[in-house]
């Protein structure tokens, strides 16, 4: 079963390792002690109510949502499983579309994953999803595979694997894997460590990184910051020392990538990208010890002085934050630029607001889905600025419209 953090792990560990697990990486007594990247804005009442509309019912893991041309909707299952929408209005047609999943490693929290819908899909009808593979029953990597939607949008066939060799765990333990297209065409991929000790650091893996590739080769971009390695999979690496990355979004009206990432049981990170950045989750200790050694920072910067600090923190909280995307649109009042982050083992959807600087100022759980509908997993903002989000718990999830009230 998919816990969000890791089955079973939460408040298991001891005092000592929460302390170890302070994002300062030194042991201190309490949050505020941390330091200044550490600091979470309080939770204050949510401005603006908000309505929810139940889109589709019966669903399996619902892990992404990707938006077409005329108002259809893509959504993708975890079990491998892809379901088209005719609008994302209640009483939409839902049809359920005929593409060859059969070689998806739907294993604990991998399977069918993340999705983007290419650019120019009006004219090329493609779409890239994130699934985790097997061969004879066995898990082989994730992967990255684009499609080609047929005209009528009954089925989908594939055009080519675009990336392989992100790395895979036995029971599908950190299998990442969300994908976004940036404003300069590049395919951002935000991936997961496969609780391996080492992987996050390893600038030869593909693992606990976002990559940013060609999305018609898989290849890394000239004008990323390890372009002039001879190691390819370094040269696809945006940024590093990642833990299991579940969102990715772009700020509008600005270049700032944010990310939204699983700590060890404690300090979820919502990070702002920096190409070339160490983020500074190295559960090897430096390559010291062959455990996934989960009692390290998740944020090290006694081992890495220039990590990457976070930009909002769950501190003490457990939330198991996924999908992350803005709100846009006046019709959201107050609410407008906020960062909409879904909320797995905390059952919400967290609302952060967020300046003109990148800044995070202010935090509003809404109440309308605060332990309402159980598991959240993803948050994607459609053109109509309505936000959607799925349910992951497994049994009859959902697709949920989220609006302001009228």
């Amino acid at each position: 079963m998919d816990c969000g953090h890791d089955v079973g792990m939460a408040r298991r560990i001891s005092s000592a390792v929460l302390c170890a697990a302070l994002l300062t990486g030194a042991c201190t007594a309490s949050p505020a002690d941390r330091g200044p990247e550490a600091e979470a804005p309080p939770v204050e009442p949510t401005p603006t109510a908000l309505a929810v509309d139940e889109l589709a019912d019966g669903l399996e893991h619902g892990w992404d949502v990707g938006f077409l041309p005329g108002g259809k909707l893509l959504l993708t299952e975890r079990p491998g499983k892809l379901k088209l929408f005719s609008s994302g209005k209640p009483g939409a047609e839902i049809t359920d579309v005929d593409a060859n999943f059969d070689d998806v490693f739907a294993e604990g929290e991998g399977g069918l994953m993340g999705l983007a819908v290419h650019p120019d899909f009006e004219q090329s009808q493609r779409f890239t999803t994130c699934q985790t593979h097997q061969a004879d029953g066995e898990g082989v990597d994730v992967r990255l595979v684009t499609w080609r939607l047929a005209s009528d949008g009954g089925s989908a066939r594939r055009v080519n694997t675009l990336l392989t060799g992100m790395p895979i765990n036995g029971d599908g333990r950190h299998s990442g894997c969300r994908p976004m297209f940036n404003e300069d065409g590049a395919l951002l991929v935000g991936t997961g460590d496969a609780a391996d000790p080492a992987t996050a650091q390893d600038k030869a893996g593909l693992g606990g990184k976002v990559l940013r590739i060609d999305p018609e080769t898989g290849e890394g971009l000239d004008d990323n910051p390890f372009a002039d390695s001879d190691n390819p999979n370094t040269r696809r690496i945006a940024s590093f020392g990642h833990r299991n990355i579940q969102g990715i979004t772009m700020q509008p009206g600005s270049a700032r990538v944010f990310t939204a990432e699983h700590g060890p049981d404690v300090d979820d990170e919502v990070n702002v990208l920096e190409l070339g950045g160490n983020y500074g989750w190295d559960p090897s200790q430096g390559g010291t010890v062959d455990s996934y050694d989960e009692s390290v920072p998740m944020t090290d910067l006694d081992r890495f002085p220039d990590a990457v600090r976070p930009a909002w923190t769950t501190g003490d909280m457990t939330e198991a934050i996924c999908g992350t995307d803005f709100l846009t649109g006046d019709q959201w009042g107050e609410l407008e630029g906020s960062l909409a982050v879904a909320s797995l083992r905390g059952s919400k959807l967290i609302l952060l607001g967020v300046d003109d600087n990148g800044e995070i100022t202010k935090r509003s759980d809404p109440a309308e889905l605060d332990g309402e509908y159980g598991r959240l997993r993803a948050a994607r903002t459609g053109p109509d600025g309505a936000l959607y989000v799925t349910t992951s718990n497994g049994d009859n999830d959902l697709l949920l419209r989220v609006t302001p009230a009228p």
